[in-house]
C-alpha cells in the first residue's frame, strides 16, 4: 500500500463524505463505514476521478462485503501505473 495514496482515500472519506477519521484506516471494510449503497458508488467515484482513473467493475464492486481500503488503494495505484502518459497516445 502506498501512503500517499491511502492518506488521499482518507481525506476524500473524511472531507467530503463525513466519516470519522478513526474509521478510515487500511483496514476498515468499505461496508463497515456507514455510508449507503449509492454513498459507496459515489465514493468510489470521487477516488477515482481524484486520481483520474477508472477501476472495471469485475476489480471492485464497493457492494461487496470485506473490500477495505487497502484494496481500494491497492486498485488505485494498480491503475495509475497502467494508466498511458498523455504524450504516448498522442505521438
Amino acid at each position: 500500500m502506498n501512503p500517499p495514496t491511502f492518506a488521499t482515500i482518507a481525506s476524500v472519506l473524511v472531507d467530503q463524505f463525513h466519516v470519522d477519521a478513526e474509521k478510515a484506516n487500511p483496514a476498515a471494510t468499505l461496508d463497515g463505514l456507514g455510508l449507503d449503497s449509492l454513498a459507496l458508488m459515489e465514493f468510489v467515484f470521487a477516488v477515482e476521478d481524484r486520481f483520474d482513473v477508472r477501476i472495471p467493475e469485475d476489480r471492485l464492486d464497493p457492494r461487496e462485503a470485506g473490500v477495505t481500503l487497502e484494496r481500494l488503494s491497492d486498485l488505485i495505484d494498480e491503475a495509475v501505473a497502467a494508466r498511458q502518459p498523455v504524450d504516448d497516445v498522442a505521438g
